[in-house]
């Protein structure tokens, strides 16, 4: 597993230590969401979880080539319950990107003057962050017709006829102009006074106590039976908006009135700013009130008030431009290291992880924290400098941990004093503890630097690689087969079912020839058995994104994994590819350096992967039985569609970001250099050896006024 937390900048981490650090973070984190959306009891507080992603983000900010599909970053929520009916929702209920200081604020509201290109700040709206449970409300011709949870932000969970319980939930929109079509969004919660009388109550009725408040409102929303839900005292703050057939007022704070007039509860703290001073003594003013509000709250959310500049603004893949939360500070807690216990991941890494005595912090309970690698259990970090003034961690100290910061968990201090007499220094193991196989740390190429990751050598015949990689393989965002999860899959391999990825595909004829069938094991049966290779054969017709994403070659990402089936095409041109990459052909790496996204760590890992006899035969096994389908194709309705443009020189109508977003909407592949594939270049004052080099290549080259002449207009229309 990665080595993690670095003591040094995100900037200075070498592109193997990002990975590293990134496959942790992506699991950690969907782990997390997994408890907190999936079953309503996370683990660590709601600050410790926004230091993950913050630590994600940055890191992915610097090595952009390693952002993969499944990053937290690309992702919102969780996805939703089985038991419920799902509802799509008309627009995504995105996530909102986190500032922890005064600082970043000034960041994010410079960053929004940059891209709109403004020589004032644009006033924001200001209104502290509910913490509870995220609901859109449908209505129709005025009554509500649907309610949904967020979900993974795509698809959500059905929930109309418990929200309908909600006092604060109109059925019929009071007021005028109201649109044919009303999406409002907002937060389900409970007060402090209703969360403390019911845990009085469950406690008088000797029954098990709520965690918080938080907790308690998404569990009573989610009730099968909505007359639990209608038990609840839940309410409800609106804040937003999703689909609507007209928005009737200009700015966020004139909407958030209009929702009001219309029946619904909103913040009175919410407030307008034009200064900066004035914003943050707001948000200081909330966080020193926060305690003796009757509901919870984790910040206070910050808007573009102007609606039509939010609009230029636009998203990002989750979360949008003309906002951000900034969240309060997170809290810090001693507590008894009981032991340190080594686990193997994908890729081989032997990651420390500690054992605590389960102590509250921020109202959650935490279990263990990740302790990186064998040099932070030391006190060493990355860069050799002493960490935690260089003392090490044995098991039976006492432990200072913080649920927040760059990395979360983090141990920040250990008590000598209270350290038992016979506590030893931990030895970290140098043979696989899963195989046997001696594990290495290995030597980065570029640098000679050691890398701070000991990773096991046994590869294809260590069962815990083994396992992770087919866990990857049929995971969620690759093969995605219903019926084979992590406990089929451990069971499958160590029963020999199971070696390898090609032979799930072939699983379905050996069983028929099988003296033992699956049917006859224990918890299987004839339906069972018949549904699991239904949903394998579902599969052989697989998109070459999920393919090649399920392949588990590191460095290659959902997003990589898109990229490269994009710039493809068929599995037949990157399986050519790839085999001439592996041999050494410098036109095909070229090639493949020039797809955007892509870079030399993920060249590199491509070529390792393909050059290893024993993947390309698992690789051939594969394709003689599933059938990856070409990637779609852009859309062919614009005049840049399908073609890959490249922005250089400074943009003086619109920002880089702005333009790209343009290209892409309209179908062109926006890329970060000039290659033979390359389509049309569009340079501003200062372009240089971008726009030399598109000019020997005979590559139509535009100026800005140019794009606008061929796309301007239907720029502005979509």
């Amino acid at each position: 597993m990665p080595d993690f937390p670095s003591t040094k900048p995100a900037e200075t981490l070498t592109p193997e230590e990002a990975e590293a650090e990134l496959t942790w973070l992506a699991a950690e984190i969907l782990r997390h969401d997994e408890l907190y959306h999936g079953g309503d009891q996370p683990e660590i507080s709601d600050a410790a979880y926004d230091a993950l992603r913050r630590r994600n983000l940055a890191i992915e900010q610097v090595h952009p080539e390693l952002i993969r599909e499944t990053s937290p970053s690309r992702r919102v929520g969780f996805v939703a319950l089985d038991k419920f009916e799902k509802v799509t929702h008309s627009i995504p209920m995105l996530s909102l990107s986190n500032a922890f200081s005064d600082e970043d604020v000034a960041d994010f509201w410079e960053s929004v003057m940059r891209f709109l290109k403004l020589d004032e700040r644009p006033a924001l709206s200001a209104e502290p962050k509910i913490d509870g449970l995220s609901l859109s409300l449908r209505y129709e011709n005025g009554k509500l017709v649907s309610a949904a949870t967020r979900g993974d932000g795509t698809v959500g969970e059905n929930v109309t006829e418990n929200a309908r319980t909600i006092a604060d939930i109109p059925y019929v929109l009071d007021g005028e102009d109201v649109p044919e079509i009303v999406e409002v969004r907002g937060e389900v919660y409970m007060t402090k006074q209703a969360f403390a009388a019911l845990n009085a109550k469950l406690e008088a009725d000797g029954k098990p106590l709520y965690v918080n408040p938080r907790n308690t409102a998404a569990g009573s929303l989610r009730q099968l039976d909505s007359a639990i839900t209608a038990q609840r005292p839940l309410r409800f703050f609106a804040y937003a908006w999703g689909e609507m057939s007209a928005v009737p007022r200009a700015t966020q704070m004139e909407m958030v009135a209009l929702l009001g007039q219309w029946g619904f509860k909103t913040n009175p703290l919410m407030r307008r700013f034009s200064e900066l001073r004035a914003l943050l003594d707001h948000y200081h003013a909330i966080e020193e009130e926060r305690a003796a509000l009757p509901y919870d709250i984790d910040g206070v959310v910050y808007k573009v008030d102007d609606l039509a500049l939010q609009g230029r603004l636009g998203m990002r893949s989750n979360s949008p431009r003309w906002a951000t939360a900034h969240k309060f500070p997170a809290e810090k807690a001693w507590t008894i290291l009981k032991q340190i216990e080594i686990q193997i991941g994908r890729t081989g890494a032997l990651t420390p992880v500690a054992r605590l005595e389960p102590v509250t912090v921020g109202g959650v309970v935490v279990t263990n924290a990740t302790l990186h690698n064998e040099d932070y259990i030391r006190g060493i970090g990355n860069d050799g400098q002493p960490v935690r003034d260089g003392k090490d961690l044995r098991a039976g100290d006492t432990v200072m941990i913080q649920r927040a910061g760059d990395v979360i968990p983090q141990v920040l201090d250990v008590d000598l004093e209270k350290r038992p007499a016979d506590a030893v220094a931990f030895t970290f193991p140098t043979r696989c503890p899963a195989c046997g196989s001696h594990a290495v740390r290995e030597e980065n190429r570029t640098t000679g630097k050691i890398d701070a990751v000991r990773r096991c050598t046994g590869g294809l015949i260590c069962p815990a690689q083994a396992v992770e990689r087919l866990k990857h393989f049929v995971g969620r965002n690759a093969f995605d087969i219903e019926g084979l999860g992590d406990k089929q899959v451990d069971a499958f391999y160590q029963d020999g079912l199971i070696a390898n990825a090609a032979d799930i595909f072939t699983l379905g004829e050996r069983d028929r020839r099988s003296l033992k069938r699956l049917k006859d094991r224990e918890g299987w049966g004839e339906t069972s058995a018949a549904k699991l290779f239904e949903a394998i054969d579902a599969r052989r017709a697989i998109a070459l994104h999920r393919f090649v994403f399920g392949l588990g070659i590191r460095h290659v990402g959902e997003q990589t994994a898109k990229d490269l089936a994009r710039a493809y095409g068929t599995v037949e041109a990157f399986s050519e590819a790839m085999e001439k990459l592996a041999g050494g052909d410098e036109a095909v790496r070229a090639d493949l350096l020039a797809i955007d996204g892509i870079g030399g760590t993920v060249a590199f890992a491509l070529e390792e992967f393909f050059a290893e006899p024993r993947n390309v035969e698992v690789y051939r096994a594969l394709l003689s039985e599933i059938r990856p389908q070409p990637a779609e194709q852009a859309a062919s309705d614009t005049p840049v569609a399908g073609k890959t443009v490249v922005f250089t020189g400074s943009l003086e109508k619109m920002t880089r970001d702005e333009a790209k977003a343009m290209a892409e909407r309209l179908g062109a592949k926006v890329s970060g250099s000039v290659s033979a594939k390359t389509d049309l270049l569009v340079a501003g004052p200062g372009a240089g050896s971008k726009l030399k080099k598109a000019q020997e290549l005979g590559i139509e080259t535009l100026d800005e006024d140019g794009w606008f002449a061929l796309v301007g207009q239907m720029g502005q229309m979509r």
